[in-house]
């Protein structure tokens, strides 16, 4: 039986200059895991370009079509090149997958970038995408990852550079809910290569599961972990949750995301809204 691992890491990208930064965080855990990252380059359709709603005549239409055709020619060489000059920069070979081999391979798709995400993100074990800035840029692509793949999703903070420890001290937020129980089954492979495992809880919920439990589940898979409880001074602790992991010294937090709907967290501000504006290290969420 295979051993539990990550294989193959989803990387959705558009020119938005976002890429460089996500594939710099992928890799550090392809080359640990020896996973293949499928890099899917995704830009509109011509009918994408059209105008909703408006007729406009055939002649018109066409000159649309033209340009979108070229500008997509245009955008994928330069795509193309660049992933290629960073895959042999971060030392990932261009390739097909290969077990045990860090790989990478780039992947056209035309259509939205949603689409793409719901397409390959099913078959992946990991999908990577940048941290949303404010309130609608990459807020989409993180929304549709978390809620139309069943992947467990890594937001990567806008940084100079990804840390090369990323995963070896892994925070984990606890409070016994559904969500949180699927984010620790999903992140397994995370979890289990390790160095080090912090549980993170405030020891409130109104679930039966306590983060004592869950140190005796991760001791029966072979996983030493430690609890670090902290006081809940509100409803909202998502900013606490940030601050005990760095007190901690994690490089990663692993949490279950948006127990309420997205749209109304994105409001109210909920824990997992907290995080997603202001997480400074990456942060692997579950829906």
């Amino acid at each position: 039986m295979p051993k539990c691992a990550l294989h193959t890491i989803m990387l959705p990208v558009r020119g938005d200059g976002k890429g460089r930064n996500v594939l710099a965080h992928a890799t550090v855990l392809a080359r640990r895991f020896g996973a293949h990252v499928r890099i899917v380059h995704c830009h509109p359709t011509p009918d994408d370009m059209m105008p909703y709603g408006v007729v406009m005549p055939s002649v018109l239409r066409k000159q649309i079509e033209e340009a979108a055709n070229r500008n997509a020619d245009v955008t994928r060489a330069q795509l193309t090149t660049e992933f290629r000059m960073l895959a042999e920069e971060f030392g990932l070979q261009v390739a097909s997958p290969r077990p045990g081999t860090a790989t990478a391979q780039f992947i056209e798709y035309e259509g939205k970038q949603v689409d793409a995400v719901r397409h390959y993100g099913r078959v992946a074990d990991l999908i990577c995408v940048p941290q949303p800035e404010g309130a609608r840029l990459g807020a989409n692509t993180l929304k549709s990852a978390l809620f139309s793949s069943g992947r467990p999703v890594m937001m990567c903070p806008d940084t100079d550079s990804a840390d090369d420890r990323l995963g070896t001290h892994v925070a984990i937020a606890w409070n016994g809910s559904i969500e949180a129980s699927r984010a620790v089954g999903l992140a397994m492979p995370i979890i289990a290569s390790a160095a080090s495992i912090t549980i993170v809880s405030s020891g409130s919920t109104d679930h039966p599961a306590s983060a004592d439990e869950l140190r005796h589940y991760l001791e029966s898979k072979g996983i030493p972990s430690t609890i670090r409880r902290f006081e809940a001074l509100g409803s909202v602790v998502g900013d606490q949750l940030l601050a005990e992991s760095r007190s901690a010294d994690a490089d990663m937090l692993v949490m279950g995301a948006y127990h309420e709907s997205y749209e109304r967290e994105s409001i109210f501000g909920g824990n997992s809204q907290v995080v997603v504006a202001e997480a400074d290290l990456p942060v692997v969420l579950v829906h």
